[in-house]
């Protein structure tokens, strides 16, 4: 009896040192099997559809990827939208659009994707979340638009970004940039 004891033992340690191993080895493995976000191998330009841009800011906001493009579109009622792609994929859209005057930013922001339950600044100015924002700019105006206040739009597409604080940076900065473009006479 006193012979067995000992050997149950070792058994017993030795199934847990190999229980431990496994485990190790597990973590190891799913840790080396892509969790880390792709890289982003892009370089983001100063400007994006002729409007200056921070890059950083917009990049922070991008998928990882190789290549970036990106193309104007005109909407209806003299809106304009920059789409970013990321490798092809629609990734970002920068959308300058006139709306009636005494609407507010929130009731504009009702009108975009992704604004739901978005933070108000204190100044009334800008709606944000951590996938779109909807900026009021502070003294646009337009001979193509009279009665009407330009705003600047910023949504991420399904990018698993979310991120409220850098948001509210970058709508902050583009529609700073619409103010000084063109669109401002």
């Amino acid at each position: 009896m006193s012979v067995r004891a000992p050997l149950r033992r070792h058994r017993f340690i030795g199934a847990a040192v190999s229980l431990s191993a496994a485990v190790v080895l597990a973590s190891s493995l799913s840790a080396c099997s892509g969790d880390d976000p792709p890289k982003k191998a892009y370089t983001v330009s100063a400007s994006l559809c002729g409007t200056p841009v921070d890059p950083a800011l917009v990049k922070a906001v991008l998928p990882g990827g190789d290549s970036i493009s990106s193309a104007t579109s005109r909407l209806n009622d003299g809106a304009t939208r920059c789409n970013v792609s990321i490798d092809g994929k629609a990734a970002l859209s920068l959308t300058q659009a006139w709306w009636s005057e005494g609407q507010t930013t929130a009731t504009v922001s009702e009108g975009y994707a992704g604004t739901d339950d978005g933070a108000l600044s204190d100044d009334g100015r800008f709606v944000y979340t951590g996938k779109a924002g909807v900026g009021k700019t502070s003294s646009c105006t337009s001979s193509e638009h009279p009665e009407q206040d330009l705003y600047a739009v910023v949504q991420v597409s399904d990018s698993g970004v979310d991120d409220q604080t850098v948001m509210k940076s970058l709508i902050v900065d583009y529609t700073t940039a619409v103010e000084r473009s063109a669109a401002c006479e």
